[in-house]
């Protein structure tokens, strides 16, 4: 492996590695567990951790050897406008069977988030989701939608999510796995 790792403590139950996209491996721990312990868990995942890294690293090459192509205001207008009318649609329609209330929807082109939610209800959209499958785009309303009843990533947050999209661990993998080739700087 011969990585450097981070590792992040914190109040979590469990321990869980991250590869992020930009090929560094964080372990999150809790607390109170010992250094011995965290390096047996790593070690476990070794090959786990060696396999999601070249993956990583091989997605880095492909976009140095093919970087996505800037788009040009007129395209970001066209994606806005595609955006506008479908993801309100999606989001009434969600909603209507999660049973929850919304506020605002704004979409706009956005460098690092697909969605957001705040405080008051109001949604946030990327336009860049247009050029993603549709199902990813369900994904990205429900989980934003299921927001307004967990404000967090807890397990009963992803519940939430499981509860509408069973298979939303695939649609969030997707999203982790392409969302670089997307999303343009």
């Amino acid at each position: 492996m011969g990585k450097e790792i981070e590792l992040i403590r914190s109040k979590r139950k469990t321990i869980s590695i991250e590869i992020t996209n930009d090929a560094r491996v964080v372990v999150r721990a809790p607390l109170r567990v010992p250094v011995k312990e965290i390096n047996r868990f790593i070690g476990e995942k070794a090959e786990w951790i060696d396999r999601h890294l070249k993956k990583v690293e091989d997605r880095q090459k492909e976009l140095l050897l093919n970087p996505p192509k800037e788009l040009t205001s007129q395209e970001i207008k066209l994606l806005v406008t595609k955006a506008k009318r479908i993801i309100p649609v999606k989001v009434r329609d969600y909603a209507r069977i999660m049973g929850v209330d919304y506020g605002r929807i704004t979409i706009r082109m956005q460098k690092s988030r697909w969605g957001s939610c705040s405080s008051k209800g109001n949604l946030n959209f990327n336009c860049l989701l247009m050029r993603t499958p549709d199902e990813i785009i369900d994904y990205v309303v429900v989980h934003e939608l299921c927001h307004l009843k967990e404000m967090n990533h807890s397990p009963r947050f992803w519940a939430e999510v499981e509860k509408v999209l069973p298979d939303y661990k695939q649609r969030r993998k997707w999203l982790k796995d392409h969302g670089n080739e997307i999303i343009v700087d």
